[in-house]
């Protein structure tokens, strides 16, 4: 199965991967929107040739680097005990 290998700062961003079959990673769930520098460095770094990812995200709004770090803890920590099972 492949693992996505990138940057501690932009995994802390992911709420969830979908990984098919081959192990190869098709959906990623974010908290927020990743920008599209975020999105093409995961691409790169997923190696996926030929097989695109679907990115979606929980919340719409964008939020800045900073937003994320002075929130971020608190954000995870909610979705961990009270928001289960989403998709």
């Amino acid at each position: 199965m492949k693992i996505l290998s990138t940057s501690p700062r932009i995994k802390e961003k992911i709420y969830n991967l979908r990984i098919d079959e081959n192990g190869n990673i098709f959906q990623i769930t974010t908290y927020f929107p990743l920008t599209s520098k975020e999105k093409e460095i995961i691409r790169c770094e997923s190696n996926s040739t030929g097989n695109s990812i679907e990115f979606k995200s929980i919340f719409s709004d964008e939020i800045s680097n900073k937003e994320w770090s002075d929130s971020k803890e608190q954000i995870i920590k909610k979705f961990k005990d009270e928001l289960v099972d989403i998709d």
